[in-house]
């Protein structure tokens, strides 16, 4: 039970912060629901006319627009492909070259040792950067990054796979089930073991870090 609200409470700020990234997985599962009951040419254009609405309303309550934005922009550029390539299956093409670039963006972190779970954590909570590189916690992002690169090439390998079959249905499907539901698991996942490793590495917490305790230390206990 402890763990459970632990866990609710990382992850409220995240869905259900000022930047709620609701605003950016609306549009997407909005064309799942209307490709399978009006077809693809009216789901295409209810996601465009949604992600615009999303964010005409965060400029009325004056809200960040950054993923209303991201929302606009992805769906308007894969209307854009679809238009050029007169295919319907288009409409997912950014979300492959994202993924592929994802994939690479992990790959890279892990051969320079700078782990890209460690460089998440650190834009969103601003924890010291070289805590992360400590010896007695670095491990603990780089096995948790070494994941995600497995996640990544295992749903790149799925979606392109589908793609090739031009099945915009299954494709819509596919894409929504390995988007957000397997992310969220992934990040409930990352959470558990990165936050066990770290007790187990026994390096220093946070604020023992900033305040340069010696050894033996108490560790992280929550966040990650």
């Amino acid at each position: 039970m402890r763990k459970s609200r632990e866990l609710l409470d990382e992850f409220r700020t995240v869905f259900a912060g000022r930047n709620s990234f609701l605003d950016a997985i609306l549009p997407p599962i909005l064309f799942l629901l209307v490709n399978g009951l009006a077809g693809f040419q009216a789901a295409m254009w209810s996601a465009l006319g949604l992600s615009m609405v999303i964010a005409a309303i965060r400029i009325f309550r004056k809200k960040s627009l950054l993923y209303a934005l991201a929302g606009v922009g992805s769906v308007a550029v894969a209307v854009g492909i679809v238009w050029i390539l007169g295919r319907s299956e288009g409409f997912f093409l950014p979300g492959l070259v994202s993924g592929s670039m994802t994939l690479l963006l992990t790959i890279v972190s892990l051969v320079f040792r700078r782990p890209l779970v460690a460089w998440t954590s650190f834009i969103a909570r601003r924890w010291p950067l070289d805590w992360y590189w400590h010896p007695q916690v670095r491990p603990a992002y780089s096995e948790t990054t070494f994941a995600w690169a497995v996640f990544f090439a295992a749903r790149l390998f799925l979606q392109y796979s589908v793609y090739q079959s031009e099945d915009v249905t299954l494709l819509a499907v596919t894409n929504f089930l390995t988007g957000w539901p397997f992310t969220i698991l992934l990040l409930i996942l990352t959470y558990l073991y990165g936050t066990w490793r770290l007790g187990k590495l026994q390096g220093p917490s946070v604020e023992e870090f900033k305040n340069n305790t010696p050894p033996p230390w108490q560790g992280q206990r929550r966040g990650f």
